[in-house]
């Protein structure tokens, strides 16, 4: 996602969902502070898009959903994020309509307008969901992909950096593994952000 851009004044969560149901401008909100997120490019696009249909395929079968970008993760009563892609198989997400809260997997594509937000903030916010085992920071301009995984049964992170396209991601917890070349399907990375 391109660099979130804050608003002027402070809001309630009420407020704030009010705004960001009647937007076409998505908003992410951290107690009281709101930011518009702004566009983004093909390559963020197609490395979504291309997460994205993995994820469909190797979690549908097993009862579970992915989302791209247009899908609300509550992380606390005073912080609500648009992840980039999420994968949730919590029953009690599969209920609802429109906001994630158990997610297993957040993915954020980066730019160098968002990455320090995506690195630090979103990260030790996501940190604290203990339903999720996996976070990915997904770079645009470079073939890199940094992975935060949780040890299982543990509040642990442990953290792997891939470079390579031939290099694969493994999420153990879900016995599945995904190659940097499906992720970066596509993609030019002569292209500017």
């Amino acid at each position: 996602m391109g660099c979130a851009k804050p608003i002027d004044r402070r809001m309630t969560v009420e407020e704030y969902f009010e705004l960001d149901e009647k937007s076409d401008i998505r908003y992410e909100y951290y107690d009281g502070e709101v930011y518009a997120m702004s566009g983004t490019s093909f390559n963020h696009n197609d490395i979504v898009g291309n997460l994205g249909n993995v994820f469909r395929s190797i979690f549908r079968p097993r009862g579970c959903r992915a989302f791209a970008e247009t899908v609300k993760l509550k992380v606390s009563d005073i912080c609500y994020l648009y992840p980039d892609v999420v994968v949730t198989c919590s029953e009690k997400d599969l209920a609802g309509t429109h906001i994630v809260q158990q997610p297993c997997i957040v993915v954020e594509v980066i730019s160098k307008s968002s990455g320090r937000r995506d690195r630090v903030f979103k990260l030790n916010q996501h940190k604290s969901i203990s339903t999720l085992y996996h976070y990915l920071i997904i770079h645009q301009a470079e073939y890199k992909v940094e992975c935060y995984s949780r040890n299982e049964g543990s509040d642990l992170w442990s953290y792997r950096l891939y470079e390579n396209l031939e290099e694969v991601i493994s999420f153990d917890v879900f016995n599945f593994e995904i190659g940097l070349k499906a992720i970066y399907e596509h993609i030019r990375l002569a292209a500017q952000e």
